[in-house]
């Protein structure tokens, strides 16, 4: 394991020494199981070499061997002064038996500070001159003493005299590490500010830490087919519902950033903070550009609101992991997952299955085999009540990646009768959990509006005036929540420089037979994931909009004009040109047009033309991406464009205001009655002859399915009249011979008419309905009229000339040529109008529409994965996560 080189310290501390003197001489972690491999180095140092501040000063320089000439006269004194010390207080507790209590204690202090201490050889006077002339009196060959002695009262007044001679050279030189520590953290900050300013000319790459936490939210949605993202470390932060596990992390990041709650679930889902070291103390979502200034109260306020949010609906969403960077100076990088406490009822306002939640929850966090396990444990109250301890023993029997920490222990001191249960607890003897370490720690008084800086105070006063540290139940490495952030980074950095070697071997094989599949069935295509593909496509799409103001104003108004036809074609004939042909004269002829075009104009006509702009445009848009598909373009964009042309047609809304001005002009257009020259007549003639051929046509056919089959068709393809058709047939027959007694007959039967056919009908044994009778009728008289207006219409050919001279000496009145010219240019007129209106407006609001849906979908990345699918892209994606991870590997490593 990572942290097996971790060893534990033995040493109790018997006197009271300030606590911010000595956190940084001994850092190590208490591991029962772990021995020390270097035998020429005490433990207490070997841990002080991994956690201490005395890592960063040069090592002390090796004794040589015994036997060798180099031997100087300052270490030959030291060994002597050790012997000397041994052996009197060996003779001392023979001959003064009262006395063994007072001279065994003076030895063990003094060998215990004195394996504790650095080399001071360089500072050999601080000891007094006589210990040197004592060791001279020793014959270290034979083990006797060779000169007398002093009085035993002088050598305990001598050995305490050194004690606090090694004191008070032991705290001087601290405070100058501390001074060294603080002036190399204001350094650092300096550095860090003038690389942010971007005074160093050169690209900054992202730290280690960034780059491994942008791995794990990777992996956090990774195929899981690959079955990797459990196998990186983290740190994980479990405990019981309001065991402090949140103050703790508060105080690793060194700011108040989660809602406080009192006895209360306030973790409801996981969240996963990046610890880093930064110019500023600041704090970033991973999917949100806003950082959040720690050091002000409103920012810290406004950060806790948004994690209180987002845990809310991460509940809705079903526990997703929220993500959380902070940075600040002197902040130990490491990924830390904090958890929801874990629960022993379910209370009121929870889910029913909020319990099982968290557990399913704490455990799938770690099972990862190489995750740190930090169990925080409550300890002002009985362990007995611990629910978590069972579950981190479950996951990790053998403690190997454990951490322990015990919290509130100035509760604990205060309220426990017995102190000796609390070193029970953190040398590992009171719960059959094993663990890799065990720390003690105070994280506040319990009131929410302590500052950081407040509870550090706080924390480092108690465990200097505590009797766990004076009387040596607690280790000085086990106590602070700063000790506890140093073992913790450290153990997970040596966690992941052994798992994502690991790690890495993995994604190579995984990318290699993804890289093969790649080339088997895409060779000719390079790896685009789904961002690349999106803007390959949008591309393309604006390309296709941008054509639209290449079309030519010729195929605009020929388009405008042939649709706007087809639409108002039917009311034309059926409500203006049949009613006024069945006017007397010419005069009630051009009186009726007039006023029925002028109520078209005003309620009908500019709503037609605007629908029939609108769906040519979109028409047109359509046709244009419809087109550019075709050629050779990559069908794996065919959902996003018709997504994209949707969604903009569905935006867009036609300018309203152009309606006014479109009817003034129609209305202008269709008052005008002067054809200026025969060319117009000739078009008027022809627009007039192709409308009632076409209009003939459509009614014949349906008068022939009417009536069904004739003979010929009965005799040549064998079909047959059903008895509604027969009937029909009868009736047509009868309406026809009516309209050959009455060439002059009006649109519409009269009642008796109608009487007098169906009378004629049953004669011939033939039941018909008088509604049958009229719609027949219709039919036919529509046909009549067409083909009477068709022979006119081939009179008029040389009426252009009576035209002029308006008609008068002339039996000939083309009237009706008149009404289809004015039709034929308001037609000419309005598609011009519109065009102007689509090339110089809509086209380039649509164009905009589509910009905007793009931007949209662009940002939406559910909106991507619905649209741009396929194995050929999920291929991609996961090509660009292993590079990704690959990365991690050559960056890191």
């Amino acid at each position: 394991m990572a942290c097996r080189n971790l060893v534990s310290s033995n040493m109790g501390i018997r006197f009271r020494v300030p606590l911010q003197k000595l956190h940084p001489l001994s850092r190590a972690i208490h591991h029962r199981y772990s021995g020390n491999g270097n035998p020429q180095r005490t433990p207490h140092r070997t841990a002080a070499r991994y956690f201490t501040s005395m890592s960063r000063l040069p090592m002390r320089p090796p004794k040589p061997p015994p036997g060798s000439g180099g031997r100087s006269y300052q270490q030959q004194r030291n060994f002597w002064v050790a012997r000397l010390a041994a052996r009197l207080l060996r003779l001392r507790y023979i001959l003064f038996g009262t006395a063994v209590g007072g001279g065994y204690t003076a030895k063990k202090t003094y060998e215990e500070w004195k394996d504790m201490l650095p080399d001071f050889s360089d500072y050999n006077w601080v000891i007094p001159d006589f210990v040197w002339e004592l060791s001279e009196q020793i014959d270290l060959g034979e083990y006797k003493l060779t000169k007398a002695l002093p009085e035993m009262e002088e050598i305990s007044e001598s050995v305490d005299q050194l004690q606090e001679e090694l004191l008070r050279t032991q705290l001087k030189y601290q405070r100058m590490l501390e001074r060294l520590e603080k002036e190399n953290k204001e350094l650092r900050k300096v550095v860090l500010q003038k690389d942010d300013k971007g005074i160093h000319q050169r690209k900054v790459k992202k730290s280690l830490i960034d780059l491994y936490s942008e791995v794990l939210d990777i992996l956090s949605d990774y195929d899981a087919n690959y079955n990797t993202q459990d196998h990186l470390p983290r740190v994980v932060v479990v405990g019981d519902q309001s065991a402090g596990k949140t103050s703790v992390l508060e105080m690793i990041a060194q700011a108040r950033i989660f809602p406080r709650g009192s006895g209360e679930m306030m973790t409801r889902s996981p969240v996963k903070v990046t610890l880093s070291e930064g110019p500023h103390h600041v704090a970033m979502f991973k999917d949100s550009g806003r950082e959040f200034d720690l050091n002000k109260e409103e920012d810290l306020a406004a950060l806790r609101h948004e994690i209180e949010l987002r845990m809310r609906k991460s509940v809705k969403e079903g526990q997703t992991t929220i993500s959380l960077s902070v940075k600040g100076p002197g902040i130990q990088r490491m990924v830390l997952v904090d958890l929801p406490g874990v629960i022993s009822t379910v209370t009121a306002g929870m889910a029913s299955d909020t319990k099982e939640t968290i557990f399913s929850i704490s455990k799938a966090y770690m099972q990862n085999p190489n995750a740190i396990i930090l169990c925080i444990q409550d300890g002002s109250v009985d362990a007995e009540r611990s629910i978590v301890t069972d579950l981190v023993s479950q996951m990790d029997p053998q403690g190997k990646r454990t951490i322990f920490v015990l919290t509130k222990v100035d509760l604990a001191e205060k309220n426990l009768a017995s102190p000796s249960r609390i070193q029970q607890i953190v040398e590992g003897k009171l719960f059959p959990m094993k663990a890799l370490g065990y720390f003690a720690v105070v994280t506040g008084k319990g009131s929410p509006g302590e500052s950081i800086d407040a509870i550090k105070d706080y924390e480092e006063d108690f465990f200097q005036n505590s009797r766990l540290l004076r009387d040596g139940m607690l280790k000085a490495h086990q106590v602070t929540t700063k000790n506890l952030s140093l073992a913790v980074s450290d153990c997970f950095w040596k966690m992941v420089r052994e798992s994502v070697e690991q790690q890495a071997d993995v994604f190579k094989a995984s990318r290699f037979n993804l890289e093969t599949e790649w080339k088997n069935n895409y060779p000719r295509l390079r790896e685009l994931d789904r961002n690349e593909l999106f803007e390959k496509a949008k591309n393309e799409i604006l390309d296709e909009v941008i054509s639209l103001s290449q079309v030519t104003p010729q195929h605009w108004e020929s388009i405008l004009q042939k649709k706007l036809w087809e639409r108002v074609s039917t009311h034309v004939i059926e409500n203006i040109y049949l009613p006024a042909a069945q006017t007397a004269d010419s005069g009630t002829f051009n009186t009726t047009v007039d006023i029925k075009l002028k109520q078209w104009t005003d309620k009908q006509l500019p709503h037609k033309a605007l629908e029939v702009a609108w769906e040519t445009l979109q028409e047109e848009f359509a046709r244009f991406m419809a087109e550019y598909r075709g050629k050779d373009q990559d069908d794996i964009f065919d959902k996003l464009k018709e997504a994209v042309k949707d969604e903009s047609i569905k935006r867009h809304k036609w300018n309203e205001r152009a309606m006014d001005s479109l009817r003034v002009i129609q209305h202008n257009a269709l008052e005008d009655r002067s054809i200026t020259d025969k060319p117009q007549w000739d078009a008027a003639i022809y627009f007039m002859e192709d409308t009632l051929n076409s209009r003939l046509k459509d009614t014949e056919s349906v008068v022939r399915d009417m009536v069904g089959p004739d003979w010929k068709e009965r005799w040549l393809s064998w079909k047959n009249r059903t008895p509604e058709q027969h009937i029909r047939n009868e009736t047509k027959n009868e309406l026809e011979r009516l309209l050959k007694l009455h060439d002059d007959h009006t649109a519409y039967l009269a009642n008796d008419e109608v009487t007098t056919v169906r009378k004629n009908l049953e004669g011939r044994s033939v039941e018909v309905d008088p509604v049958l009778i009229k719609d027949t009728w219709h039919q036919l008289y529509r046909r009549h009229f067409l083909q009477k207006a068709l022979s006119h219409c081939n009179l008029c050919k040389r009426g252009f000339y009576y035209y002029q001279r308006h008609f008068v000496d002339s039996e000939l009145e083309c009237n009706d040529v008149v009404l289809f010219w004015r039709i034929q240019r308001m037609l000419v007129i309005t598609a011009n109008t519109l065009r102007q209106q689509l090339t110089n407006t809509e086209v380039r609001r649509l164009e905009k529409n589509v910009k905007e849906v793009l931007d949209d979908f662009g940002e939406d990345m559910e909106k991507k994965t619905q649209l741009i699918t396929g194995r050929r892209v999920q291929l991609a994606e996961d090509l660009s996560k292993t590079q990704k991870h690959t990365q991690l590997k050559s960056y890191g490593t």
